[in-house]
């Protein structure tokens, strides 16, 4: 039975009114199945942005959040400033489109790496049919798995977005871009 209210205050008060009853009684069983397991990680997300930290870039390409290194190899870190260019994400079969960008931040990188061997790792990243870049994100999210909590860590690795996309007709699109969720204006460059 739907509920007429006011404003969003008013809504916001009613619903903390009732989970502390229902928390009272012993029954966050029901306040789990009434919000639901979706509705509850987005709210843990949600909290977690607010105690989010800058991630800081040095003129030497050093990554920290916090006082904490983010120890990263030199071809991982291209890879993740390829994504953090790119907040509206980047599908993996695509990253050949990105081979000269990625390259760019490669070089910035690892200065003194042999051209031919950086080349052949490139190669590697952005062959839709090789799993080089699954395995760079892998590695890229453990390293931030181990600095922080799940939650705040999301916000930081290269993750996918499924997106639903209709497009006028019954058909429904799937959008696999691989995304940085950390809001922008907490990437500091030094």
């Amino acid at each position: 039975m739907p509920y007429l209210y006011s404003n969003a205050d008013d809504m916001a008060a009613e619903l903390e009114w009732l989970a502390h009853r229902l928390h009272a009684a012993g029954r966050t069983d029901l306040l789990l199945q009434a919000l639901g397991v979706p509705l509850l990680e987005d709210l843990q997300l949600e909290a977690v942005r607010g105690r989010l930290q800058p991630l800081r870039i040095t003129p030497d390409y050093r990554f920290f959040v916090g006082d904490r290194e983010v120890e990263l190899q030199p071809v991982h870190k291209a890879v993740y400033m390829l994504f953090l260019a790119h907040p509206e994400g980047i599908e993996f079969k695509q990253l050949v489109d990105f081979r000269d960008e990625l390259g760019r931040y490669y070089r910035l990188t690892a200065p003194g790496m042999d051209q031919r061997k950086m080349d052949e790792g490139l190669d590697h990243l952005t062959d839709p049919l090789d799993n080089a870049i699954n395995e760079k994100c892998s590695r890229i999210k453990k390293v931030f798995m181990d600095m922080m909590d799940d939650y705040s860590a999301s916000y930081y690795y290269i993750s996918g977005r499924k997106q639903r996309r209709l497009t006028g007709s019954d058909r429904i699109w799937f959008d696999r871009r691989k995304v940085i969720q950390l809001p922008r204006h907490l990437v500091v460059w030094q």
